[in-house]
């Protein structure tokens, strides 16, 4: 664990769950809604940035958005690949029963009455550069053609770059989520179904049986989210959301 360096005036802790290590790193109060809230749905995002988890939890206690995050966050592997320290740790940001604002729809009960976990990734790159924002909306700023890069310009080492086999809302190429990752992600989405009473089985798992992996994941409806609790990603109710994307491991 490196809760101890990185807690840097965050309210740390750690518990244990079988298995899950859950290391508490609290953001400040006033960073969070309190609460509690009874959670019916359990959401997967991922950050679209860098790997360490402690990082970004100082990051939304420090910004100027409110009360914008997730309960939880897994750290990852750098997208240069000279970092892996983070790999698969869980950091908890606010106490069991509040809230963030992260799925950027409004005070509906899918927001308020939902968990929520960050996986740090930076999601979709593009070959050969990467598409620059500027006032005039973005700027293609070519690189090298064989090499691949994040959407702020920066090259992914070849270990990180995934290929999903076929575009999924608009790209092929993404930062791989790692095994470590993956098997923490697991381990707390089955302690978040215990804690909560929420049934995992349903959502986005329901859906890929019914629609196939793509089109579940595709699918994009906040209406039939807040109808049907259970587990889902931040695509199914944000068309222009790519988290999380439809990695195998995933699956």
């Amino acid at each position: 664990t490196h809760i101890n360096e990185e807690k840097e005036d965050l309210d740390s802790d750690t518990i244990r769950h079988g298995e899950l290590v859950i290391n508490q790193a609290f953001m400040p109060k006033g960073e969070y809604l309190p609460g509690p809230t009874k959670k019916s749905w359990f959401f997967l995002h991922h950050t679209a940035g860098w790997n360490n988890p402690y990082k970004t939890i100082r990051d939304w206690s420090n910004d100027k958005r409110g009360e914008v995050a997730t309960e939880f966050c897994i750290g990852g592997q750098d997208i240069t690949n000279n970092d892996s320290k983070f790999d698969g740790e869980v950091v908890q940001a606010f106490p069991e029963g509040g809230y963030g604002w992260h799925l950027a729809v409004g005070k509906r009960r899918v927001h308020t009455h939902s968990a929520a976990v960050e996986v740090n990734c930076f999601g979709q790159l593009t070959q050969g550069g990467y598409y620059k924002k500027n006032s005039n909306g973005k700027t293609w700023i070519p690189k090298d053609p064989d090499k691949f890069y994040t959407y702020v310009g920066t090259e992914a080492h070849p270990d990180q770059v995934f290929d999903l086999g076929r575009k999924f809302r608009g790209h092929q190429y993404w930062h791989n989520y790692t095994d470590a990752q993956i098997k923490s992600l697991r381990k707390l989405t089955l302690y978040v179904a215990e804690r909560d009473g929420i049934d995992v089985t349903k959502g986005l798992p329901e859906l890929i049986k019914e629609k196939g992996v793509f089109e579940a994941f595709d699918f994009c409806d906040t209406d039939y989210v807040e109808k049907h609790p259970g587990l889902w990603t931040h695509t199914n109710v944000l068309k222009g959301k790519v988290d999380m994307y439809p990695h195998p491991k995933l699956v």
